[in-house]
């Protein structure tokens, strides 16, 4: 199991306790809802298509927007986290997002809509990812893992309920008055959840009051900027791959004659898998460390894109979706805990941004590039064999982390 040292009695009271426990059920919540912002503009997306009378492709934009925002918020959210605790960041980004989810009902057009998502939607929804299982990993010492793993479970939480909650109310009244809804919703629930959670991170209980902070993270043979590129590197490249199946499983069941519907299954498949994977993966890594862990989900998700190449049937691709949600979901919470124990905790908040922003690039990069892949041979055959070669780049990277630990950091460092 993974040792982390510690030093203060006060501080430590706390660690794996009560108040820790109670801090990670508000933060399943937290997350579960506010993560609304990434999965309504998906649903509401050919409402808002037809009534803005644009194509496939600006439609697609406001999604595009969201993403980016949701990026650069992880960075600057975790950076202010990092600075002033986990609460006041949170709380404005709760107001983000609620203020976007409200000022988008009333946009009159595409573009008034796509700036609500990126600038509001898409920022406000960071602080329930990166910043949240930032701050959960000081709360915890022998349970850690399991603790991150299940704090990022909101996201796919909200993807598995607000897309089933959303189109009723759709039918109903609209897409705008669906999202003026939503929006009121988050800001009655979310508010008083952050609110909760103001009690500062006991992080003086991994740093300590006269110590350095290096000495507090596990040795390895890698300055913090080099193993942060190297994560970054890998976190691209897992979600380049885990992109193709995500992003395109839909498409590919309407090429191979099954339908929408049949592809929307199986993307809710990989979702549930991905649940329990995240939370599989956190027991796992409290007792062997994130990077192994890491390194067993990735392998599992390059050999469940090999399967989608000759497995075509119906029944078949039920199963390999399965499979490969139950390999992939535990990948990216691996990250934040790898932080955690080669990095500095007073960083945790602005480096576990930095790698989740690596991975919705790559997931962005690795959704266009499929596409583009199959439009140039179309097929989707080359699209899984370019997910599988950056899959091979995450494993020969994180081979290369696992083979620099346990050795001193050099002194230049």
């Amino acid at each position: 199991m993974t040792q982390h040292p510690i030093q203060s009695a006060d501080a430590t009271s706390v660690i794996d306790g009560r108040e820790a426990w109670l801090r990670l059920a508000v933060s399943i919540v937290l997350g579960t809802i506010g993560a609304v912002g990434m999965w309504a503009v998906v649903v509401v997306l050919p409402a808002v298509q037809a009534e803005f009378g644009v194509d496939r492709a600006d439609a697609s934009l406001p999604y595009t927007a969201t993403m980016i925002g949701f990026a650069a918020g992880n960075v600057l959210v975790g950076r202010a986290v990092d600075r002033m605790g986990y609460w006041m960041p949170a709380l404005l980004s709760s107001l983000a997002l609620a203020a976007g989810m409200i000022l988008a009902s009333f946009a009159g057009s595409i573009l008034q809509f796509t700036l609500a998502q990126g600038v509001l939607v898409g920022f406000g929804t960071a602080a329930i990812f990166g910043p949240l299982v930032a701050d959960i990993s000081h709360w915890f010492n022998r349970r850690r893992g399991v603790a991150v793993a299940a704090a990022a479970c909101g996201n796919y939480l909200a993807g598995a309920l607000w897309p089933v909650v959303m189109p009723p109310l759709i039918a109903a009244e609209g897409w705008r008055f669906t999202y003026l809804v939503i929006g009121i919703f988050c800001l009655v629930t979310m508010i008083p959840l952050v609110l909760m959670m103001r009690q500062p991170a006991p992080r003086e209980a991994f740093t300590g009051s006269h110590s350095s902070t290096a000495r507090r993270v596990q040795p390895i043979a890698l300055s913090p900027a080099m193993l942060q590129g190297l994560l970054i590197v890998a976190g691209f490249g897992c979600c380049m791959a885990m992109a193709m199946p995500q992003v395109h499983i839909v498409a590919y069941c309407m090429d191979l004659g099954y339908g929408v519907a049949r592809g929307a299954e199986m993307l809710s498949i990989m979702l549930a898998g991905g649940v329990v994977s995240r939370l599989v993966s956190g027991f796992v890594a409290d007792r062997i460390g994130g990077i192994k862990t890491l390194l067993i989900g990735s392998a599992l998700q390059c050999l469940s894109l090999f399967f989608y190449i000759p497995f075509d049937g119906l029944a078949s691709l039920y199963i390999v979706s399965l499979v490969f949600g139950l390999s992939q979901g535990g990948i990216v919470p691996c990250y934040a805990i790898i932080v955690r124990e080669y990095m500095p905790a007073t960083e945790a908040g602005q480096r576990v941004g930095l790698v989740i922003m690596a991975t919705i690039i790559g997931m962005a990069v690795g959704g266009w590039s499929s596409g583009w892949i199959y439009d140039l041979t179309g097929s989707y055959a080359a699209a899984f064999l370019n997910g599988i070669a950056w899959n091979v780049v995450n494993l020969a990277v994180m081979v290369l982390v696992l083979w620099r630990v346990g050795r001193p950091r050099p002194a230049t460092a």
